[in-house]
């Protein structure tokens, strides 16, 4: 089983689903009820009524509170009873817990841990974001049926694409190029270059370099649960893997991980790329990462019905694997300090 890393920030949802309906959400095996004040924050409560258990997701409304639909107990956004029918005085005892969130890159983010080491500072922001250099391609919110570590080792591992994503993300006759991976902190990055090769399909008419190009892929794992591909692509010889990305396509595919419990978990992505927003480019692009990542989700879920199955079993290790094994390290240190 695993053990989940409490004092961290996850992402929650994207912000455009979240407005003044009241919505669930399921984070590290806790289901929150979640919804937009009138002033536009969003408020995460405990999904249970401390009086019968009734979900206070199928409440509704009253202000910024919310009542309970079962006997009109009342929460405020702190969690706090304010109203309990035929009770004058409600006691402070009365109250669910609620969860600090924050919004960053178009996604609410909330803090399962202490709330007292809550910083939103430290919430996850990529510059490129607000660079008007870049776009944004925004993605899906992709429901996984396996545990969110094995989505997080196939995001620490650039040798899969070769196999995976033959028709996307791949060009043949680079399985044995060079993987290299260090951590930094609670991150761990792994890259690799091809050099003298063509561009991928999911580059193929973005831009023309006149032949073969030296291209990138550098995987940025925030542990617990963030992944940054910084992945692209400039004319070979042109001095791209000294620094020189002047003339180039570059793209950060950004992978927003909600684990929900032991064996499902949501994947939130978006694009970030150096050319300006084309309604026509956006949804060619936003369409051929949809099937790459639909590949990994069939991938993964037939992973976990292996895992689930009794079997003799010890895991063994490739050469490959140094990086997810340097991430998972990372999360059990999170996990055991509770963040």
């Amino acid at each position: 089983m695993t053990a989940f890393a409490y004092n961290a920030w996850y992402p929650l949802a994207w912000s455009r689903d979240i407005g003044r309906e009241i919505v669930t959400r399921r984070v590290l095996e806790e289901d929150l009820a979640v919804y937009r004040t009138e002033e536009g924050v969003v408020a995460a409560l405990e999904d249970a009524c401390p009086h019968r258990l009734a979900p206070l997701s199928i409440g509704r409304l009253r202000g910024d509170a919310i009542e309970c639909g079962y006997h009109g107990l009342t929460f405020d956004c702190s969690g706090q009873c304010v109203h309990a029918p035929g009770m004058p005085r409600v006691p402070e005892s009365f109250r669910v817990r609620s969860y600090p969130t924050a919004e960053s890159m178009g996604m609410v983010w909330v803090w399962m841990g202490d709330p007292e080491k809550a910083d939103r500072s430290q919430v996850f922001h990529l510059p490129q974001y607000d660079d008007p250099a870049y776009s944004v391609v925004e993605g899906d919110a992709l429901l996984v049926q396996a545990n969110y570590l094995s989505l997080a080792d196939n995001l620490c591992d650039p040798t899969h694409v070769v196999y995976v994503h033959q028709t996307t993300l791949a060009s043949a006759g680079r399985e044995e190029t060079r993987v290299q991976h260090e951590r930094q902190g609670n991150k761990v990055v792994t890259w690799r270059w091809v050099i003298d090769g063509p561009l991928i399909p999911i580059f193929e008419g973005l831009k023309d370099f006149g032949g073969n190009v030296d291209r990138w892929h550098y995987y940025h794992y925030h542990a617990p649960s963030i992944a940054v591909i910084d992945f692209g692509s400039a004319r070979t010889g042109t001095g791209a893997p000294e620094g020189n990305r002047d003339d180039c396509i570059q793209m950060y595919a950004c992978h927003f991980i909600t684990p929900i419990d032991q064996r499902s978990c949501v994947q939130h992505w978006l694009c970030l790329k150096n050319s300006p927003a084309d309604p026509a480019i956006d949804e060619r692009l936003r369409s051929n990462l949809r099937m790459a990542f639909q590949e990994d989700k069939r991938m993964l879920e037939a992973i976990q019905r292996n895992e689930d199955k009794p079997r003799e079993w010890h895991r063994i290790h490739l050469g490959l694997d140094g990086s997810s094994i340097k991430m998972r390290r990372i999360v059990e240190e999170m996990a055991a300090g509770n963040g």
